[in-house]
């Protein structure tokens, strides 16, 4: 998917930052545990796209699908009892997508100690038409200094992945025209 201008006839007005910030929480229960005892990873990856799904929706208006997950980095482990608050917002727009930022807390559920910072992740979404054909989304208005750290710092990911993209096809095709091609 790529983002191109939009004509400034088609432009879209801006919504900051805190207009779509959102914060799911959920109490984690021996449902959720992995071998380990833990939380399995994909309970909170779940909460993760989740989260960052409502961000999205919240932002462009509308319908967004996951195009891809930049990163999800686990920190420390979740446990049964453990009250989970997954928090998201939009770092940055292109033409139709966006990048969704996510930070994962967790702290006993019949505690006062303050949460600690267990995951973090960053989503890129799509916003999609009833068709579920690419649409455009309002830019974002970064609204601290934090806001715009969060856009610079969204900035260099979007990069790296078109870089990395870009990587993988000459690759691909070179190993191709050399007859290599492995079907992976």
């Amino acid at each position: 998917m790529t983002d191109h201008a939009i004509p400034a006839e088609d432009a879209l007005e801006g919504k900051p930052v805190s207009a779509s910030r959102t914060t799911l929480s959920h109490i984690m229960t021996a449902a959720e545990t992995n071998l380990l005892g833990t939380v399995h990873g994909g309970v909170i990856m779940k909460l993760v796209d989740d989260v960052a799904g409502a961000v999205a929706g919240r932002h462009s208006g509308g319908p967004a699908v996951t195009a891809s997950m930049d990163e999800m980095v686990f920190m420390e482990p979740v446990r049964v009892g453990d009250l989970v608050h997954v928090r998201a917002q939009c770092n940055w727009t292109g033409r139709t997508s966006m990048e969704i930022g996510v930070r994962v807390l967790a702290e006993r559920w019949n505690e006062s100690t303050p949460p600690t910072r267990v995951g973090s992740a960053y989503l890129v979404f799509a916003a999609v038409d009833a068709d579920g054909k690419p649409r455009p989304v309002p830019p974002v208005i970064l609204e601290t200094e934090k806001d715009r750290r969060r856009n610079q710092e969204a900035q260099i990911r979007r990069q790296h992945r078109l870089a990395r993209r870009r990587a993988i096809k000459e690759l691909r095709e070179k190993r191709i025209a050399e007859g290599l091609d492995d079907d992976l």
